[in-house]
């Protein structure tokens, strides 16, 4: 069945194949290249749209917005219940555990104060400290910020409005 004559075509066929590719590979290269990288040749932004923003500069401070106590304050159990819908995968509210520790009655609790449930030496080690709503908050925004080494998965939140929603929500449940 395979003969030197077919040896030859199918070597041809790849070596043909290899050589259409990197043509066409040069081709579009040349068509599309934009410069630079290398090639000695300066690359400037064809046009730039205006926001109406400046440019904010290295020294001046960021624009803070409202502190969390305002914000919370003004905060919707309602909409806290809809944002809580991101930490059902973990936790309940019915006070059994899952892969979280329940959250009944968590605002003002003392941290990892949940008898049985295993949590990590970082949340151990506050367990002196209680979960006020300014402590949840940080923790919400970025829980391994708060507390490097937590086993708490979860990117967190970062708007302060849904923080302060869903610490609302909970504060509702006891």
């Amino acid at each position: 069945m395979f003969d030197t004559m077919t040896l030859t075509k199918v070597t041809g066929a790849v070596c043909g194949s290899l050589l259409v590719y990197m043509l066409g590979a040069w081709a579009a290269e040349s068509l599309y290249h934009t410069g630079g990288e290398g090639h000695g040749e300066e690359v400037a932004q064809a046009y730039s749209i205006d926001t109406g923003v400046e440019e904010a500069s290295a020294d001046a401070p960021a624009e803070e917005g409202p502190d969390f106590a305002t914000v919370y304050a003004a905060a919707d159990p309602a909409a806290g219940e809809k944002v809580f819908a991101k930490c059902k995968a973990c936790h309940k509210v019915d006070g059994g555990d899952a892969t979280g520790p329940h959250l009944n009655g968590v605002v003002d609790r003392a941290k990892a104060s949940v008898a049985g449930f295993s949590y990590s030496e970082v949340l151990l080690g506050m367990a002196g400290d209680t979960w006020t709503p300014e402590n949840m908050s940080n923790f919400l925004h970025s829980p391994k910020d708060y507390a490097p080494g937590t086993k708490m998965s979860f990117a967190g939140l970062p708007k302060a409005e849904d923080r302060a929603n869903v610490i609302a929500y909970l504060a509702t449940l006891k």
